[in-house]
């Protein structure tokens, strides 16, 4: 079936069109609404204007779900090139931007938000109280290239030529417990025993073996109690005697009711990189805030 439209007279309305393109990657209205923080009804009326504009058809009606219909997948792959391009306008222009004042955003993991970003904004605010810093606390990696961050501290080097990366340093994580904990079950000896304690982790006891394994441990399924999707969450219930928990000696160090359970054992090495989008790299303000953490966070025990 082919789909002929008047591009020629159609009024083109960018909002209603980025209501479209949401929609149809989150696959559904309310989903869109959270992602575009607008009302729901506010969406619906977006794509029903442009559905009226261009005099078809975007979306069927699947119960609670939305399907798109052959005609939104015509447009779908021309509303996404357009939105690409908005991305790629928006970081060329803010990189344009040389005035010190202004937001920037640091995505981190929320373990980094809580134990180290405090001190580092804090000293950094003495330096440049004209920039606003936003800390973006997730341990999911922030997309760059489409704004979700200006800045992020990664665990991997990204592989993307529009992005500018700095090796930072390499850290090293190790298995921690809480003193009350160790004195309480006993210390491991060797590291067959440290698989018969209780371990508090970001993910399943299959996801966590292979790590255990590189460390010298050897192969077996150890014992998780406590699971959370937050490093931040995990390490608060080791602390409060709950168990076994992976972490990273720099941030571990913080909490000197911690103990590092083996120290013999191999400990897994933990890359720090710095990255930004090429673009926004020459923005006066991204810069002082990207050269400051670069230096801050190459020291030992990140600075603080």
């Amino acid at each position: 079936m082919r789909i002929c439209m008047n591009w020629s007279a159609i009024r083109f309305d960018w909002n209603c069109a980025r209501a479209f393109l949401v929609t149809a990657e989150t696959g559904s209205f309310s989903a869109a609404a959270r992602e575009l923080d607008v009302a729901q009804p506010t969406i619906g009326r977006q794509v029903a204007a442009l559905e009226e504009e261009l005099d078809i058809i975007l979306f069927e009606r699947l119960g609670r779900g939305l399907a798109l219909t052959a005609a939104g997948k015509m447009l779908l792959t021309h509303i996404r090139a357009m939105g690409d391009a908005a991305f790629r306008t928006s970081i060329t222009a803010a990189g344009q931007v040389q005035s010190v004042g202004g937001k920037v955003s640091v995505s981190v993991t929320d373990m980094m938000a809580a134990v180290v970003m405090p001190e580092l904004v804090t000293r950094l605010r003495m330096i440049a109280p004209q920039i606003e810093i936003e800390v973006i606390s997730s341990n999911d990696i922030s997309d760059l290239q489409r704004r979700e961050a200006d800045i992020a501290v990664r665990h991997v080097r990204p592989e993307q030529p529009e992005l500018i990366a700095r090796k930072l340093r390499d850290s090293e994580a190790c298995l921690y417990a809480s003193i009350d904990y160790l004195e309480r079950v006993g210390r491991p000896e060797t590291p067959e025993d440290v698989l018969n304690l209780d371990f508090v982790a970001m993910g399943t006891a299959e996801q966590l073996a292979p790590f255990l394994e590189r460390m010298g441990i050897p192969a077996g399924v150890p014992k998780v109690s406590l699971q959370s999707d937050s490093g931040l969450v995990c390490w608060e219930l080791a602390k409060r005697g709950q168990g076994v928990v992976p972490m990273i000696s720099d941030l571990a160090d913080q909490s000197p009711e911690m103990e590092n359970i083996l120290p013999e054992l191999k400990p897994i090495i933990v890359p720090y990189w710095l990255v930004t989008h090429s673009e926004l790299h020459s923005a006066k303000r991204i810069r002082i805030v990207f050269d400051f953490l670069a230096e801050a966070l190459s020291q030992p025990r990140f600075g603080i």
